[in-house]
């Protein structure tokens, strides 16, 4: 009998039969993705054979059955023998010094839970049996324990004694680890040890061991026990084991998680014969946290998201030649750490190398030359100008802008310093700055900043041409544990406003106000809501945004009436009393703020734990400055509230734009996010939309997601005659709006009223394929298919070899099934024939290469001549055609193999989609391609790949045979777009493989991967 709910059953004839006697319930039918259909359909047989086998009454029917199965599936060499027996043990014979294995106490192929209760093995026990026959073994745990160590030492000395690697990683955390107990496993037991020193913020709770074996019986135990003698013997803890034949997929998990973790500079390598480890040990357990660690000494090397910084401001300036450019990214990422590591690379580049450091106090002027000399491993880098002290040399200075006005800045030529960096520009008056960037002309200017919108309504960007190099993405400074994780409450709000009026992209604010100022029944309800979600608002510190001032006055009277003591501000309020609004908040003698616009009140306070949307907000910017403003880490902060106000909206109302700039999902995923409560959000966040307002939201995002031609066609007359990237760009709009479902921006244009060039003869046909243009980021190629699509652009013939080439990605790229043309040139004629195809796919690729963030690269030796470029997207058909694997006579249509093998160029070329399905968990297929390190990528062969196959020999022997591995990576199959463009990670080299049939392979590549790229391949959150 069939129950309500919800299932995972494959549809048989039985489960139809069953269905049919349920009437009364409706089911939903999903279909397996590809990748999983296998262990699906595995689990399914398995089943019915397992039935099968239990039926039969004896040993000799059950082989006989099982031998039957095993014929039909042509695998004759796993026939059954007569008797059911295991080989259970393989040794050599017994003798002095040998090693004798003794099996674990759980079976090998079992999974099990133990809780150390009576009747079942103490996790000791197992760990102590386990470790027996394991030829490799890794633990990973917060914290260790002498007496822990101690009842396993036996076990662990043999270890050591047999050569077993043994690999620790573990952490300061509350100070908890014995230092007596690291000591031990390094020097008794051999381990090698590594370190989290982050005990004041440290993610690290996990307690797990993994056991290897060349059987390739490979188990786990996965629990809440650290290692201490209560959580190993008598203590009240669970733990799972897992094995490779039962949970294997759960095995491959913590191998490729526990692997990134060893590769991640966070977690340090110990030695207790280095007088310095030991020090830092010791100082980081006896404080029970972490200070601020000198510098000076340690090799600074970039984390993820730094290395996007540095990867953005390299594309500016070499791709872009801008060389006036602003990062903005939150407090505490590090962005002085970015400046100094830009600047080494500066250095070297430019012929001189002076560097004026600007910001405006003492403390972080100190910090900032510490900072640079550990990174340029120089202890007397930087001279310092502020509080009366004045530099000699003026070569590399360190100077508050006061300072500079004061004593210095005029005395200079304009040209002076070739590098400047301001820091903070928000801190200071704009005045001041302004007066000193006209000042100065360096060859590089970099402001760094972590809000560009000042309190004085000044928007700091208009000092770099209207535009910041680089913004941190919300959820990687998330999952970077940069900020504070969010509790985000979407509530229902009665207010209708389908019938407010709707100008260029916002609701008439007028409008609003009459609704909202003196609505009684919504005002009670948001303080209902906030004494609902926040633990104690005696203890808030809130800020309320309202649509107009006459609103804030009068949230902020309802609230105090309701005894939460509020207060107003606005650009109106004078500034001696807004700052002393701002210190009554910060004391809590007011516990919220309510105000109107973002920029202009001063709002820049770190202790803000809860925010208030008390107005509709569709720009996704302005949506993530109102959260930034309570994101910033504070002490005692945990967490920051949220509360939005969820309306009816006009179909104008876009909810994706905030939800993607808060998850990062696509607009297509973003649907079974808000369906499935936002499950991926980075850890500690939470997004929690109630049952109305989910309805609301969802129909939205539906309806965003097939937008209506018509909706489109009226929104793109409404802002006239303009180019693509400014409609773009005013309308708050993405490529996939225009693009998607064969669209294009010719045929927007036309619909509206628009003038666009000349319709030619086949140009329906050939505008379908403009939105496979959609992502050429590289300058060559960019500049070759411009002139290829200029009606007086050069013949085939006349074109170099190297341009030959991208002519023909091009061609492949229009035409992937050769378009029945016999020679390249027909096809480029026949493109030359239709104008406005032309004219847009030059607009199209000059946009697309403006938003470029990195520099892309030749892939080296012995590929020079192949125009592919690291670093740069790419579609598949462009690869084959510059491989020389398609050709007039192999066409590149309907090739789709994740390996392809181009003898005209001897290069192996991996395609790998870093998701395996369109879900974004998939547990059995997430843990075969991924990244290790930014320069190590694990990838696995085809199924059918075995090491002595002459595929196997040329992946292992490449460097011998002098063939070329290139590895192309995309995070899904499919984009908003359609078929997602794969990232050329460029050329790699083999470094070690394991197992066959497929075969495991780590490679190591030339050039490291773009940070954000190694954040979706690897396996490691944050």
């Amino acid at each position: 009998m069939l129950n309500e709910g919800v299932h995972e059953r494959l549809r048989t004839t039985g489960l139809e039969a069953d269905l049919a006697r349920v009437a009364e319930l409706v089911p939903q039918w999903a279909s397996v993705e590809e990748a999983d259909q296998a262990e699906v359909l595995t689990r399914h047989v398995a089943a019915a054979v397992e039935r099968a086998l239990k039926a039969t009454p004896s040993e000799a029917g059950r082989v006989d059955l099982v031998n039957r199965l095993l014929d039909r599936l042509d695998e004759h060499d796993q026939r059954l023998a007569e008797a059911v027996e295991q080989l259970v043990v393989l040794t050599r014979q017994v003798a002095p010094g040998v090693h004798q294995l003794v099996r674990p106490v759980t079976p090998l192929s079992s999974a099990a839970l133990l809780t150390n209760a009576h009747g079942e093995p103490s996790l000791m026990a197992a760990l102590n049996s386990e470790l027996v026959s394991a030829d490799r073994v890794d633990l990973l745990c917060a914290f260790i324990r002498w007496h822990g160590l101690r009842v396993l030492g036996d076990e662990l000395a043999r270890l050591r004694e047999r050569g077993i690697p043994f690999r620790v990683i573990t952490t300061t955390y509350m100070g908890a680890t014995e230092q007596r107990a690291i000591d031990e496993l390094v020097r008794r037991y051999g381990a090698e040890v590594k370190i989290s020193y982050a005990s004041a913020s440290t993610r690290l709770h996990a307690k797990a061991w993994l056991f290897r074996r060349k059987s390739t019986f490979d188990t786990a135990f996965v629990g809440s026990s650290n290692l201490s003698r209560s959580a190993l013997v008598d203590g009240l803890e669970w733990n799972v084991r897992l094995s490779s034949v039962g949970t294997g997929h759960l095995i491959r998990k913590f191998e490729t998680t526990f692997d990134s973790y060893w590769a991640n500079p966070e977690f340090v390598p110990y030695d207790p014969e280095n007088p310095a480890d030991v020090e830092r040990l010791a100082q980081a357990l006896g404080r029970n946290r972490v200070d601020v660690t000198p510098l000076t000494g340690l090799e600074v090397t970039a984390r993820p998201h730094q290395a996007q910084i540095l990867e953005a401001l390299a594309a500016e300036r070499d791709l872009h030649d801008r060389h006036r450019n602003l990062v903005v990214a939150a407090t505490g990422t590090g962005k002085t750490v970015v400046a100094a590591l830009d600047y080494a690379r500066l250095r070297r580049e430019l012929p001189r190398d002076r560097l004026l450091f600007v910001a405006h106090r003492k403390e972080i002027l100190d910090q900032s030359r510490r900072t640079y000399r550990a990174v340029l491993a120089d202890g007397a880098f930087g001279e310092v100008h502020v509080d009366g002290e004045r530099p000699e040399r003026w070569t590399h200075v360190f100077a508050s802008v006061q300072s500079l006005h004061a004593y210095g800045i005029d005395r200079l030529p304009p040209d002076h310093f070739d590098v400047v960096v301001v820091d903070e520009f928000h801190h200071a008056e704009a005045a001041t700055y302004r007066r000193l960037l006209a000042r100065l002309q360096p060859r590089e200017l970099l402001g760094l900043t972590a809000t560009p919108e000042r309190t004085d309504g000044t928007d700091v960007r208009r000092f770099f041409d209207g535009r910041s190099a680089f913004e941190l993405r919300l959820w990687d400074a998330l999952d970077a544990d940069l900020l504070v994780p969010f509790h985000y409450f979407g509530v229902a709000d009665e207010v209708d406003l389908r019938g407010v009026e709707w100008k260029r992209g916002s609701y008439d604010s007028a409008a609003l106000d009459t609704l909202y100022t003196g609505n009684d029944l919504r005002a009670a309800m948001v303080v209902r809501q906030v004494r609902d979600k926040v633990t104690d608002v005696r203890w808030m510190r809130g800020l309320g945004f309202c649509v107009s001032v006459a609103h804030a006055e009068y949230m902020a009277a309802v609230f105090t009436r309701a005894g939460i003591p509020s207060l107003a501000v606005s650009g109106a309020t004078p500034r001696p009393e807004r700052e002393e609004a701002l210190r009554r908040l910060c004391e809590r003698e007011v516990n919220c703020l309510f105000a109107v616009d973002l920029f202009n009140e001063g709002l820049d306070i770190p202790e803000i734990d809860t925010v208030l949307l008390l107005r509709p907000t569709q720009s996704a910017t302005v949506f993530l400055q109102q959260l930034g403003r309570g994101l910033r880490r504070a002490p005692g902060k945990a967490v920051l509230t949220v509360l939005d106000l969820i309306g009816q909206h006009r179909r104008e109302f876009r909810f994706d734009l905030r939800y993607r700039a808060l998850t990062g999902s696509s607009r297509r995923r973003l649907i079974e996010d808000v369906e499935q409560g936002f499950p991926y959000l980075p850890a500690g966040s939470a997004l929690v939309l109630d049952p109305v307002a989910r309805r609301t939201v969802l129909e939205n995002v539906k309806g965003q997601l097939r937008l209506r031609k018509a909706d489109l066609v009226a929104d793109v007359r409404s802002y006239g005659d303009v180019g693509l990237a400014d409609y773009l760009r005013e309308a708050d709009r993405d490529l996939a709006d225009v693009y998607r479902s064969g669209g294009s921006w010719t045929a927007l244009r036309r619909e509206a009223g628009l003038p666009a060039p000349d319709a030619g003869p086949g140009e329906a046909a050939l505008l379908k394929r403009l939105a496979l243009f959609t992502h050429v980021d590289d300058p060559e190629r960019a500049s070759v298919y411009a002139q290829l699509a200029d009606p007086a652009g050069p013949r085939y013939a006349d074109l170099t070899e190297r341009e030959q080439r991208l002519a023909r990605m091009l061609f492949f790229l229009v035409w992937p099934d050769r378009g029945g043309f016999a020679h390249y040139e027909e096809g480029l004629a026949h493109l030359r024939r239709h104008p406005a195809v032309c004219a847009e796919l030059r607009e199209l690729v000059a946009l697309t290469l403006d938003r470029a963030r990195h520099v892309p690269r030749s892939l080296g030796e012995g590929l020079q001549h192949v125009p592919l470029q690291s670093h740069a997207h790419y579609r598949r058909e462009e690869v084959l055609a510059a491989l020389d694997w398609a050709s007039l006579e192999r066409k590149a249509y309907g090739h789709a193999a994740g390996v392809v093998w181009a003898p005209e160029t001897r290069t192996d070329a991996f395609f790998v989609n870093l998701r395996k399905t369109e879900r974004d968990f998939s547990p059995t297929t997430m843990y075969r391609d991924y990244a290790q390190r930014p320069d190590l990528f694990h990838w696995e062969s085809q199924n059918a790949t075995t090491v002595a196959s002459e595929t196997g020999q040329r992946y292992l022997h490449h460097r011998e045979r002098g063939t070329h591995v290139a590895l192309f990576v995309r995070e899904t199959k499919n984009d908003d777009i359609g078929a997602a463009p794969f990232l050329c990670l460029g050329t790699c080299e083999y470094v070690s493989h394991e197992g066959e049939k497929p075969i495991s392979m780590v490679w190591r590549l030339r050039r490291e991967m773009p940070g954000e790229t190694f954040l979706a391949a690897s396996v490691v959150a944050g």
